[in-house]
């Protein structure tokens, strides 16, 4: 695991080492072990590695035998030793024992149809001297990170947005409508970035750079056909297999490792596996709040105990969230209002002092359909067939005048569903996401913005671009291509940004069985039903897992990992909130009304409105602000 950097220029003009060298101590905390660079005419290639395999040899840039490939990785290839195997057998010869070693000898072997063969999650530069060529890939799912830039026919491109832009000449402008779309997602989309000119790579595609040229191509997509048509019992084996493996190539670690345990089934079903595979006690580290609604505790306890593993657990204080806020802003480079971004940041500060790598949950969710949203789209499509003057207003009226219920999580989500009734009918089915969890609908939006902003910005975006996503989805059932879409979407942009940024903060290496891409891909072939019934998902999960964990665990409905923003927000953190958003002279200040912030704080005092995660927001993007006007 490591960051990785870079500049390429046209000419073959000289490579400023200095501005390489600045670029790379930038990404020091995703890899405190080791630095490495490569230069020759018009190419600068540089790493910081965190020694996870091969601690003795597998120091980057790595060259094949006549030294006219160079490679840097930011990942794991979790299959290597099996490439290795079939590479050594078709005659080629190795100089370390690393996985990064394999790409080069793929490449010589297969070109860009090197992917196939891969297994893990990565983002690599390999540079052809010959061909003055330079390609850059990321992974299937999108789990490593990697952004670049054209600026006069050279490229720039760095594991984080803040690395890449001390390679610059200037900071170019903000692109006003990735901040608009950041207020309905929570995130800027790949490919895009809060810069004009600069972008994500999107995931499972690979970039050519030749002679100041770019070419962007797809070498993986999700199917979700055709479907799987054996009996429950053998889904549930395959299932089970295919876990199983999963976890135990993640296990591979020449350092110590352990587990994040939330309590909830996902990261419970991995510490299960974990102990199936382990001689030794798994290591395990949960996180939990002072406000026991929302704290998962007892239930990482529980699977601890039944697991019997080393745990180790860390209360979050809201009084800890001003001083570490904006470092965690600078950290991911980018705006970001999940506000788990914060537990999590403690959680892999605490699991960093025992192991170096951390297995978890994610990607459950979204191959087995565990979010709520997933079992209500169907009833929300029908909700939007009814008369408008019943959704625009009968209805919405009557959920608005219901107390709010924000500070219990198990209500929340579905007094709150209650009051997004107006939304739900007015946002297309297809952007599910969306309807159910935007923070700031096209009407606040407009609001919000300043009158001078709003004929710059395509304010229903956010809604074309899920939309895009879901259409071209392979699939015939609603529920697979709502979940290609997040896949697409949610994940790679949120989600494993959160993941990424706050793990590699303090140089940990989170490692997601779920992600799998072969159990990804076959939990996409699995029918409709196996996900989804009664008013509850991840039915196959469940069922393959009902007899391994314990009760408490498989009955309990989702909670995910929130904080109690919306509590803190009425009162410990109220005042820091207000002074941030209202008393600011800043670019901030320039975009926005602030009457209409001033009024999302009083509708929020009053308990009528939770608009907690609005404010979140806000005030993420302010902080964002300023630090950009440092």
């Amino acid at each position: 695991m490591c960051g990785i950097c870079g500049i390429v220029h046209a000419n073959s003009q000289h490579i400023d080492k200095d501005r390489l060298r600045k670029m790379n101590a930038a990404l020091e905390h995703r890899g405190p072990d080791n630095e490495g660079f490569f230069t020759d005419r018009g190419i600068g290639l540089a790493m910081r590695r965190l020694k996870i395999i091969d601690l003795a040899t597998g120091d980057q840039p790595i060259s094949n035998e006549n030294n006219m490939l160079w490679v840097i990785l930011n990942g794991e290839i979790y299959n290597y030793i099996s490439l290795r195997k079939d590479l050594i057998k078709s005659g080629h010869s190795f100089k370390t024992n690393s996985d990064t070693e394999c790409l080069l000898h793929l490449f010589e072997d297969h070109g860009t149809s090197l992917f196939q063969y891969l297994r893990g999650m990565f983002a690599f530069a390999l540079w052809d001297k010959k061909e003055q060529r330079l390609l850059l890939a990321r992974d299937r799912l999108g789990q490593k990170p990697l952004y670049y830039t054209l600026q006069n026919g050279s490229i720039y491109f760095s594991s984080e947005l803040p690395s890449l832009l001390i390679g610059l000449d200037e900071k170019p402008d903000i692109d006003l409508n990735a901040i608009d779309q950041y207020l309905s997602l929570q995130y800027i989309p790949n490919p895009y970035t809060p810069f004009q000119g600069i972008y994500k790579l999107p995931a499972a595609h690979f970039l050519i750079w030749h002679k100041s040229k770019v070419t962007i191509n797809r070498y993986w997509k999700l199917e979700h056909l055709p479907k799987l048509t054996d009996p429950k019992d053998a889904l549930i084996e395959q299932l089970q297999t295919r876990i199983r493996e999963a976890v135990k190539l993640r296990m591979i670690s020449d350092v110590p490792l352990g587990a994040h345990l939330s309590g909830g089934i996902d990261s419970s079903i991995i510490v299960s596996e974990m102990a199936q595979c382990s001689s030794v006690p798994v290591k395990t580290f949960s996180i939990g709040f002072e406000e026991n609604h929302f704290s998962e505790i007892p239930y990482a306890r529980t699977v601890a105990d039944y697991f019997q593993t080393e745990h180790t657990e860390f209360i979050l204080k809201y009084k800890d969230i001003p001083e570490t806020l904006e470092t965690i802003v600078n950290q991911i480079g980018e705006p970001l209002a999940d506000p788990s971004v914060i537990p999590l940041y403690f959680l892999s500060k605490l699991t960093r002092k025992y192991v170096t790598v951390a297995l978890n949950g994610d990607g459950g969710d979204e191959s087995f359909a565990g979010y709520q949203r997933y079992w209500l789209d169907p009833w929300a499509n029908l909700y939007q067939k009814f008369p408008s003057f019943l959704t625009q207003k009968c209805l919405p009226a009557i959920a608005n005048h219901i107390p709010d219920k924000s500070e219990r999580p198990i209500g929340a989500s579905f007094i709150n569903g209650l009051k997004r009734l107006k939304t739900v009918a007015k946002v297309n089915s297809s952007a599910s996401i969306l309807r159910w969890s935007s923070y700031f609908s096209l009407e606040q939006k407009r609001k919000l913005w300043k009158h001078q902003f709003k004929h710059l910005l395509k304010t229903d975006q956010a809604e074309r671009y899920l939309s895009c996503l879901f259409e071209g989805a392979y699939a015939t059932r609603f529920l697979d291509r709502t979940l290609y879409t997040d896949i697409s979407s949610y994940l790679p942009s949120n989600l494993l940004v959160k993941a990424d940024r706050m793990t590699m903060a303090h140089s940990l290496e989170a490692r997601s069985p779920f992600l799998d891409h072969k159990l990804v891909s076959w939990a996409a072939s699995l029918p409709v039903k196996m996900k989804v019934r009664q008013f509850k998902g991840k039915y196959l999960l469940r069922k393959a897992y009902s007899k391994q964990l314990p009760k408490t665990v498989m009955s309990r409905g989702k909670q995910g990992f929130g904080i109690p923003i919306s509590k803190w927000f009425r009162g410990p953190l109220l005042d820091w909130g207000q002074e941030l958003l209202l008393n600011n002279n800043g670019v901030f200040n320039e975009w926005f009304e602030k009457s209409e912030i001033r009024k999302l704080f009083t509708e929020h005092k009053s308990g009528k409105y939770d608009h907690g995660k609005r404010i979140w927001a806000l005030v993420v993007l302010n902080l964002w602000c300023k630090l950009q006007e440092v």
